[in-house]
């Protein structure tokens, strides 16, 4: 999905499970009672990051969150292939730009969609490429690859929160509310809870909780071959679950930093992997079974 009149950046939205429970977040696009209304430039799932040649593709809204900040915008610039089947496939051109309208980063991303009765994964195989200039990817907690998830799924809070008003408007009720509340992380080096994952490093991450009376799970897998693998994640209690590769110095008290410039003519690839599964809720080795064979997958490769 893609409105260029309320987004600054494609993303996929909105995601379901097997049997169409939906996963995403509604606001800011097609709010739904309850939910939270904050970080508006939180939909779908993403691929940007906060600080690239000072520019932030992450924060980038409408509305500006900053006087001082340079917003970027993501374009989408074409369809390369539009595939269904068995395993469809969406293959897409995007340029990533300045707001002086600069060409920083062009972007050639292919996802393929796949599952079974309790199953659906959405693999995401891209490559950023610097056509005019070098591009520094600044250290920095925002990014990169990320999706914001419907409410039942975020974590149990003891902070009020403003959530979307009874007269279905953008009305800010600040509110306890952790009735059907039940997320819950998991990464894969055994760690549970929030914030005990935040920043730690993982080459997956489980967030499991229930929708209604069913229970749903949603993995998100990290490439060996990406960048700074395995990476920091981006998991928020209010319902942000992300992994970054570039945000070591914030996750780790300035004891790792990791700045990387992608040369003029240069690319970097980037693989991930989400799985859905409802109904079941999996323990680390089917996790674990699963991620091999993610990581095993020679398609990702053509």
């Amino acid at each position: 999905m893609y409105a260029d009149s309320i987004l600054r950046k494609p993303v996929l939205f909105p995601i379901y499970t097997a049997n169409e429970k939906r996963i995403t977040r509604g606001f800011p696009i097609a709010p739904n009672k309850g939910e939270r209304i904050d970080h508006p430039h939180h939909y779908g799932l993403w691929f940007n990051h906060g600080v690239v040649n000072d520019i932030d593709f992450w924060n980038s809204d409408v509305i500006p969150r900053k006087p001082n900040v340079r917003y970027g915008r993501i374009n989408h610039v074409k369809f390369i292939k539009v595939e269904s089947g068995e395993k469809g496939t969406l293959e897409i051109e995007k340029e990533w730009r300045s707001d002086t309208e600069e060409l920083i980063l062009s972007e050639h991303t292919r996802y393929i969609f796949s599952g079974d009765a309790n199953t659906r994964s959405i693999s995401h195989i891209s490559s950023i490429t610097a056509p005019e200039v070098d591009v520094l990817f600044e250290d920095s907690k925002e990014g990169m690859f990320a999706m914001r998830v419907r409410r039942e799924l975020e974590v149990a809070s003891d902070t009020p929160a403003p959530l979307f008003g009874d007269n279905q408007s953008d009305k800010e009720n600040s509110a306890l509310d952790n009735e059907n509340i039940s997320g819950h992380y998991i990464n894969s080096n055994g760690l549970e809870g929030y914030p005990d994952v935040w920043g730690k490093r993982a080459k997956w991450m489980q967030l499991s909780g229930k929708v209604g009376n069913d229970s749903v799970t949603i993995c998100m897998f990290d490439h060996p071959n990406n960048l700074n693998h395995p990476p920091h994640w981006m998991t928020r209690d209010y319902g942000l679950y992300g992994l970054n590769p570039f945000g070591s110095n914030i996750y780790t008290n300035g004891e790792e930093q990791f700045n990387y410039t992608l040369k003029k003519g240069e690319t970097a690839n980037f693989i991930h992997q989400v799985v859905i599964i409802n109904s079941v809720n999996p323990q680390a080795s089917s996790i674990d079974s699963l991620y091999n064979s993610f990581v095993t997958n020679e398609n990702y490769n053509n």
